[in-house]
């Protein structure tokens, strides 16, 4: 049986849309598809995003930066925006049966320290494994 593609988009899909694809293949890959993509996607995931997941055993060092355009033709299940700008440009997908929006703030813009920016990338990286862990549990139930 063919698991339901969740499609998490963002602006860049370099921080945000990459941490919660790595929880939601983490906590679901086996009921569940998962892949991200970005409105005007970066050239790279972004080192801390990669770090601060690593710091939690889930790997994403291997995940690239991919355009929404790739997924326009897949049947998707349901479309998770994570960021504002993403959610108000993302284009009507006529498959996608669900939509849903959560926004984070997005940890890039973070200034300061290495340090102080990894507490921001950790920060963002703990509210996106809170609601996603919530949300996984949600569908399981609803299976």
């Amino acid at each position: 049986m063919e698991r339901p593609l969740i499609l998490i988009l963002c602006t860049g899909n370099s921080c945000r849309s990459q941490m919660a694809e790595g929880f939601l293949q983490e906590l679901a890959d086996d009921f569940l598809a998962v892949e991200s993509a970005g409105m005007n996607p970066a050239k790279e995931v972004h080192p801390l995003a990669v770090k601060v997941m690593q710091e939690i055993g889930i790997d994403i060092s291997q995940n690239s930066c991919k355009h929404l355009h790739l997924f326009l033709d897949k049947k998707i299940d349901t479309v998770i925006t994570v960021c504002n700008n993403a959610d108000h440009s993302c284009p009507t997908l006529p498959k996608a049966v669900k939509r849903h929006h959560f926004s984070f703030p997005d940890p890039a813009e973070a200034t300061g320290t290495e340090l102080e920016k990894l507490q921001v990338f950790r920060q963002s990286r703990d509210n996106i494994g809170k609601l996603f862990l919530a949300y996984i549990a949600g569908r399981r139930d609803a299976n």
